[in-house]
């Protein structure tokens, strides 16, 4: 029996056999589609609409999916997102053109070529001491504007109670706004050499997104099911740090965070980080991570997708998995086909595995390699999942 796509998504994220493998796209930055990409594939659907992004951030770059392509694309997830106090884009609507964007936090993104935006701007790139984070002008997360319209959204996706929702407010997670505040290479320093002002500063960060938490999930209240958080902490390679600075200084913020979403909300914990951070998918569980996000493939151990299967598939739902650095934008339809049908064999089995895009689909993917994707979603991903 046909399920509704929230109906999809539960069985799936409760590891149990939907009637096909979920497809989350379009619902959030980390599962989003930039706009080059997406204007070529309004193009090729012959689909006419104005363009607006996500967070309402043109230099985020990231569109926000107009309905009936979303439908198309047969995504069973629908975003709620906050935005930036209304200040932030005043602001930002009047700065001189092709100048920085500045957010509410004093980090900012330069042009480094036109529709590309990069974080360039890191406002406490030379402190170093615990006074300094005291006296800095820290945004103010009670800001009404940032949730006004998070309620009633929300209620009117959960009325009409056919896809699941997943509450997408915009943290950059501790250990990310810490290189936007620093700068990468000063934090990471810092981290090593200046382990109290470091430890300080990721609190202070974690506080202020808790409290920016608090405040959309009470305005969502119990009408999401899928709250979407993360950090990065892998290269291609292996991890930014060792393993043993992640639980020192990391793993108890990020804890902490979780357990205050999961004192607020039944909703599952969606934790995005990039990268290859096999060695940590233990601790994710144990901190109380529901689903792990984006599963790069290209990037070391993540690759070997069995493994993963086999050690984690019960205690962790994979989402993601679809290469985005050689498949979709460089291969043909028919190798974007087939490598959706390879991930499905591997990771569908059992339930606990919603397909997506590693991280978001950038400006090269060809439109036709989109469609492929969700396509053979919808050839290979029926349950019982033939492999």
């Amino acid at each position: 029996m046909a399920l509704t796509p929230r109906e999809r998504v539960l069985a799936a994220i409760n590891h149990e056999e939907p009637d096909r493998v979920p497809i989350v796209i379009g619902a959030s930055n980390a599962t989003g589609i930039k706009m080059p990409a997406y204007r070529r594939l309004k193009q090729l659907l012959n689909y006419e609409a104005p363009e607006r992004y996500i967070y309402d951030w043109p230099e985020l770059g990231t569109a926000l999916v107009d309905e009936p392509i979303l439908e198309r694309l047969r995504a069973d997830v629908r975003g709620v997102l906050d935005r930036f106090p209304d200040f932030v884009y005043e602001r930002n609507r009047n700065r001189p053109p092709h100048s920085p964007f500045i957010d509410d936090w004093g980090s900012g993104q330069k042009e480094i070529e036109p529709e590309v935006w990069f974080p360039g701007i890191h406002p406490m790139a030379d402190a170093t001491t615990i006074e300094e984070i005291e006296r800095y002008p820290w945004p103010d997360m009670d800001d009404p504007s940032r949730v006004a319209h998070v309620r009633e959204q929300a209620r009117r996706l959960r009325e009409e109670n056919r896809y699941a929702i997943m509450g997408t407010p915009w943290l950059l997670f501790p250990f990310e706004r810490a290189h936007a505040m620093q700068g990468l290479d000063k934090f990471l320093y810092n981290m090593v050499k200046n382990r109290d002002f470091a430890k300080a500063l990721l609190e202070k960060i974690a506080s202020l997104c808790k409290q920016l938490m608090g405040h959309f999930l009470e305005e969502a209240a119990e009408n999401i099911d899928i709250v979407k958080i993360g950090d990065d902490l892998g290269t291609q390679q292996s991890l930014m740090i060792s393993p043993k600075m992640y639980r020192e200084l990391l793993k108890p913020i990020h804890a902490d965070f979780v357990s205050f979403i999961k004192s607020r909300t039944k909703a599952k914990v969606f934790f995005h980080t990039d990268g290859d951070v096999f060695d940590l998918v233990d601790d994710f569980i144990e901190i109380g991570v529901d689903i792990l996000n984006p599963i790069q493939t290209s990037a070391g151990k993540m690759a070997n997708l069995a493994e993963l299967k086999q050690r984690y598939g019960k205690n962790i739902v994979f989402c993601g998995a679809i290469d985005t650095h050689r498949i979709l934008p460089h291969g043909t339809p028919e190798e974007v086909r087939q490598e959706v049908k390879r991930v499905i064999e591997i990771l569908a089995p059992g339930g606990g595995y919603m397909v997506a895009s590693v991280h978001t689909i950038m400006n090269d993917v060809p439109p036709e390699n989109i469609l492929a994707m969700v396509d053979a979603v919808e050839e290979f991903g029926y349950y019982p999942i033939k492999v």
